[in-house]
């Protein structure tokens, strides 16, 4: 088994401490991706042969670095490629290394339920499990010919190489990440519009002062809103320049959120996710000449400086793009 995946324990909107941690990583092996905000793939097929160990003790040592450099945990998923340390990793705890080894992938994955597989979402399970295909264990077992009936030609084949521990992927160095994502769960389904609308600000401010923590902005949102009934409503918007400013990203969110026309709808929870992510340094910005904007923009520097030395909760929520 050569490839870990890694989870750091990190704070939410600690982003920026990721390329420091990613540095750990590189001092075992140069194939390194980075999976924000938190996370990383490791390809250690050249070190262990380097340094004589294998996946898991290397990962002990990774694990102790990162306490005694950084005082963060992780947790350690290892594999024979990157879809099952993926996996592996859901097994995984803080302080543990949950490793398939290669010659036990079958057994490893016969028991563990299809939604687990990268790419494998709600709706497929869904369909795989009204036809008694809940396992991957099931699923592998399979003929071909029924998944592709079931889930269409290319998905199905798909689908059947990874039920059966085909793994495919690969570990890209420096992969840039595409999107961000945060999640609003109400405590009970909320009917109230204004607590709906008091989540979508929150989680616009949250995705903005990731992004510029990292020094990233987005050209597209996707805002998720779920029902009580389990339904879901996803509407993406396209923005009119690249933008990380959270007074930009709520507008657009109230947009969408007013376009589904809700009435006493019954919000089990609400995710915004940030797409297209670009390198700030590569975007531009319409001058507004608006003493408002450019003071909010500058009482945004000073919240992102706060939360840097202080933590996430140093700013409350809604203060930013009211």
């Amino acid at each position: 088994m050569t490839i870990l995946c890694v989870r750091f324990q990190l704070p939410p909107m600690y982003e920026a401490a990721l390329p420091q941690l990613l540095g750990l990583l590189e001092e075992f092996t140069p194939v390194v991706e980075a999976l924000p905000p938190d996370g990383a793939l490791a390809d250690l097929g050249g070190a262990e042969r380097y340094f004589g160990r294998d996946a898991v003790e290397l990962a002990s040592v990774i694990r102790v670095r990162a306490l005694a450099h950084f005082g963060v945990d992780c947790a350690i998923g290892a594999g024979p490629g990157p879809m099952l340390a993926r996996i592996a990793l859901r097994a995984a705890r803080p302080g543990l290394t949950c490793a398939v080894p290669e010659d036990a992938v079958a057994e490893f994955l016969a028991d563990r339920p299809v939604a687990v597989l990268p790419g494998v979402g709600a709706a497929t399970a869904r369909t795989l499990c009204e036809y008694g295909l809940d396992t991957l264990g099931r699923v592998a077992a399979a003929p071909l010919s029924t998944l592709q009936r079931l889930v269409g030609a290319k998905a199905g084949r798909e689908l059947h190489e990874k039920a059966n521990g085909i793994d495919r992927g690969r570990v890209v160095p420096n992969a840039v990440s595409r999107s961000l994502a945060t999640d609003r769960p109400f405590e009970r389904d909320e009917l109230d519009p204004e607590r709906h609308r008091r989540a979508l600000l929150s989680a616009a401010e949250e995705i903005g002062a990731r992004l510029r923590a990292v020094d990233k902005v987005c050209r597209t949102l996707t805002l998720t809103v779920r029902y009580a009934d389990r339904s879901a409503t996803t509407r993406s918007r396209t923005l009119a320049e690249p933008t990380a400013h959270s007074a930009a990203l709520a507008k657009a969110v109230y947009g969408m959120y007013d376009a589904l026309g809700l009435q006493r709808a019954r919000v089990r929870a609400i995710a915004l996710r940030a797409e297209g992510l670009t390198p700030a340094e590569q975007a531009s910005h319409q001058l507004t000449f608006d003493p408002a904007d450019e003071r909010i923009r500058r009482i945004e520097e000073v919240a992102d400086r706060a939360r840097a030395k202080f933590g996430p909760r140093a700013v409350m929520p809604g203060r930013l793009a009211a």
